[in-house]
């Protein structure tokens, strides 16, 4: 299983800024992507085929945080079961089974040559999380431009992932 976020962005953002220890932001508001949209989540196959996408988050939303409103209870018993789940650095702290790259040591020092290929082949397989997106987004053009609130682009990516399974034969 591999777990990945994407940013989807939109062009209206009708829902109010709030105030934050005195701060006003636009809780749409994505500093990662650098426009409106939400934050999505989703659970991809080996191969890079979507699973799961979870309901929508606001795109001030950290990947880590989304995650563990939505798909991490259920990974998480997946990983009792033996079934471990890649994922980014962003998940740092996401909890048992959710496997990611080790972080350099400090102080200048170099990874093993055994963590580095570890983390080298993490990353190759988990790249294959982008592709379930890509499939998605690029499969569904509705995706690819959301013309309306932010607050309904989950509703919009489960359908999309209910019309790929479809299409690709996983219901009839």
């Amino acid at each position: 299983m591999i777990l990945d976020g994407k940013i989807i962005a939109c062009d209206r953002c009708k829902e109010p800024a709030v105030s934050v220890k005195g701060e006003v932001i636009d809780l749409w508001y994505s500093g990662k992507a650098h426009a409106h949209g939400a934050n999505i989540q989703a659970v991809t196959a080996p191969g890079g085929f979507p699973l799961w996408v979870s309901e929508v988050e606001p795109g001030s939303e950290h990947d880590i945080t989304a995650a563990r409103a939505h798909a991490l209870p259920a990974l998480c018993r997946a990983a009792r079961d033996g079934l471990p789940t890649l994922a980014d650095p962003g998940y740092e702290g996401a909890g048992v089974g959710i496997l990611i790259p080790l972080k350099q040591p400090p102080g200048g020092r170099e990874l093993d040559i055994n963590t580095r290929t570890r983390n080298a082949i993490q990353r190759s397989l988990r790249c294959l999380g982008e592709r379930g997106f890509a499939q998605l987004t690029g499969r569904w053009r509705t995706l690819q431009h959301i013309t309306a609130s932010p607050s309904k682009i989950g509703d919009i990516a489960r359908a999309a992932l209910v019309l790929t399974h479809f299409e690709h034969g996983y219901i009839t």
